[in-house]
């Protein structure tokens, strides 16, 4: 599994790991039931400290995207599919996010048209039409 972390980004390092393993889980590189890393391991093989790893584990756990077990570890577990709850989680991010691309002067469509494109590259769909 590559997981890339910007040692110099502003973004907090545990919150960089939930979002190459949320990354992973939409285009495909993880499924569900994958054993993930043990903590120890996921630490070490990005240099970082075992409490941030496991602080992102939690995180994706509270979000429903990881299972953990005593015997198994970490493991993807997006089979629970709850479609209100997935509403709420999300609708929390995208005021902020639509709150964002407002005051940048992007119009709706420009926001639509962006949701599409993400949507069709995590469907491995090419669009030509995109600037």
């Amino acid at each position: 599994m590559l997981i890339e972390i910007d040692f110099s980004s502003d973004e907090a390092i545990y919150q960089q790991l939930c979002n190459q393993i949320i990354l992973g889980i939409a285009t495909s590189r993880l499924s569900d039931g994958e054993v993930l890393p043990s903590v120890r391991q996921m630490a070490d093989e990005i240099g970082i400290n075992m409490h941030t790893v496991n602080k992102a584990y939690t995180i994706l756990r509270q979000e429903g995207f990881v299972k953990v077990d005593r015997r198994r570890g970490a493991f993807v577990s997006v089979s629970d599919r709850n479609r209100e709850r997935a509403i709420r989680l999300v609708e929390k991010d995208m005021r902020v996010i639509l709150a964002e691309a407002r005051c940048r002067g992007l119009s709706k469509q420009d926001m639509l048209a962006l949701v599409d494109r993400i949507y069709d590259e995590y469907d491995g769909v090419i669009r030509t039409d995109d600037k």
